[in-house]
């Protein structure tokens, strides 16, 4: 079976992947064409793949998250591949193939990435921090087991957001043993709390987002999680106008940093400087890595990452 990351312009293949995305789209012929405008995936990276001419029959037999038989041939469509189906029909018991096997999952069990979040969550030595976290962990607990950290940009595939957390709180503990001044407990309790209602934001099946949900289109994570502390406050008898209830609110309204990006206010006090900055280098970071590794061997040139300015990165070869 050829898997995505070893396509290259011009490769003519068979193979089972998983429909990522799919749209029904028209083309701008006269009279237009329905087609089918697809993602296809499977553990090693993805591409997004046309099937022309679709007929009724086909916009009935496919629909994301369902496992295909392809025969399709890559083609280079302004600087970037995507895949001219040929042929396409829906897998079949006999054909031995699994949906687990097509799903891209953190490099570290979700076991263990739950079971370092509460260490860091349980290391939060301020009571009252300690509890407004674990409130809003319990929220999520069984989901963080397996949800993205986002549908694209980064971190996007089975326990990503768990894997986001752990790399972060990783970055946190470094940069708080180099900057003394930084309040370990609030920056572990922010870097905790600064995506936790992702969850609640997206619908997401086996680390694959299909679609955003009414609170998440609605209010977004950051105030979902703003709400959450709230309520940890209220229920828990902690004062609404404390200091602490305060930083943990300013910690996560702020960590996107602008308006654009969903921030209502600006990091201004040390620790949520510090958890914009950390967020940002671990997503950014991230989005080379996973470009870099579903980039073809031959390819020199990632393709172009939206979060990235649209840039693509060059491999070097050092």
């Amino acid at each position: 079976m050829s898997l995505i990351k070893t396509l290259n312009s011009q490769d003519e293949f068979v193979g089972f992947y998983l429909i990522k995305e799919l749209e029904i789209k028209q083309t701008n012929s006269t009279p237009a064409k329905d087609y089918l405008d697809i993602v296809l995936c499977d553990a090693t990276g993805q591409l997004p793949a046309k099937y022309w001419d679709a007929s009724t029959t086909d916009k009935e037999t496919f629909f994301p998250m369902g496992l295909v038989r392809v025969q399709g041939l890559v083609q280079t469509y302004r600087e970037k591949l995507q895949i001219k189906i040929i042929k396409i029909r829906k897998a079949t018991d006999d054909d031995g193939v699994f949906l687990t096997d097509f799903i891209r999952s953190a490099p570290i069990r979700p076991v263990d990435l739950i079971y370092t979040i509460k260490q860091a969550m349980d290391s939060i030595q301020d009571k009252e921090m300690h509890t407004i976290v674990s409130f809003c962990v319990k929220k999520v607990e069984e989901r963080l087991m397996h949800y993205p950290a986002a549908k694209t940009h980064h971190h996007a595939y089975f326990a990503g957001l768990a894997y986001h957390m752990v790399r972060m709180l990783e970055l946190g503990d470094f940069i708080c043993k180099q900057r003394p001044f930084l309040n370990p407990d609030l920056l572990t309790a922010g870097i905790i709390l600064h995506d936790i209602a992702k969850p609640e934001e997206m619908t997401a099946q086996l680390g694959i987002v299909s679609e955003y949900s009414v609170h998440g289109k609605l209010l977004g994570h950051i105030s979902m999680a703003s709400n959450w502390i709230t309520e940890a406050a209220i229920l828990s008898n902690i004062d609404l106008n404390s200091d602490r209830v305060l930083a943990l609110q300013h910690m996560v309204l702020s960590h996107h940093n602008s308006g654009e990006w969903g921030s209502p206010v600006q990091p201004q006090i040390p620790e949520a400087i510090a958890l914009h900055h950390i967020d940002t280098i671990d997503a950014k970071l991230q989005m080379v890595e996973d470009a870099l590794d579903t980039t073809p061997e031959a390819e020199n040139w990632t393709q172009s990452i939206r979060g990235l300015e649209n840039k693509a990165i060059y491999r070097m070869k050092l």
